[in-house]
């Protein structure tokens, strides 16, 4: 149902594909312009079989949603001042045995002029790699990286990274 919905009704396509032999990595999904970015990203997932985890505010986590954002994936994270959330985040990766966490690099849906770097050294801290997923909707596609390690080089690799999503529109295009 997943797949008539996705290539059919909606008449999207997937470039690329998750890396089925790595069991922990960083997802970067870009242009996060908009809450139908969530359910595009389940059905990704859900056809790719591919499980990719997300975390939220630990405020979420409560009966009936939090049941249901467990089941797709969730795990909740005290974002309260003071914490080291990028050791937090690492953590996870240490505790499981797989574990492919999704972050939005803009850290919001508005339109911004450079990402927050937490996912970077998120992945630097658990010394796994980074998945970048591209959310175009001007193409209706979603388009899926090879693993890219990063370096020493912050400029370098975010300029690569960024270079990645080069002309892709979000759902909202003066978002992106």
């Amino acid at each position: 149902m997943y797949k008539f919905i996705y290539f059919k009704l909606l008449k999207w396509r997937i470039v690329g594909e998750f890396p089925k032999e790595l069991k922990k990595y960083v997802v970067i999904a870009a242009p996060h312009t908009h809450w139908h970015d969530f359910p595009m990203g389940l059905l990704l997932r859900s056809i790719t079989k591919t499980r990719i985890n997300f975390v939220a505010k630990k405020e979420l986590f409560v009966w009936p949603l939090g049941w249901y954002l467990r089941r797709v994936g969730g795990y909740s994270i005290d974002r309260t001042e003071g914490q080291n959330k990028v050791e937090a985040y690492a953590e996870l990766f240490k505790k499981t045995d797989e574990f492919r966490l999704n972050i939005a690099p803009e850290g919001t849906r508005k339109k911004v002029d450079k990402w927050k770097t937490g996912f970077y050294y998120i992945a630097k801290a658990a010394n796994v790699p980074i998945v970048m997923v591209a959310f175009d909707f001007g193409k209706k596609q979603h388009k899926i990286s090879a693993p890219f390690y990063p370096t020493e080089d912050k400029e370098a690799d975010f300029n690569f990274m960024y270079s990645f999503f080069d002309g892709v529109v979000g759902k909202v295009p003066e978002y992106s």
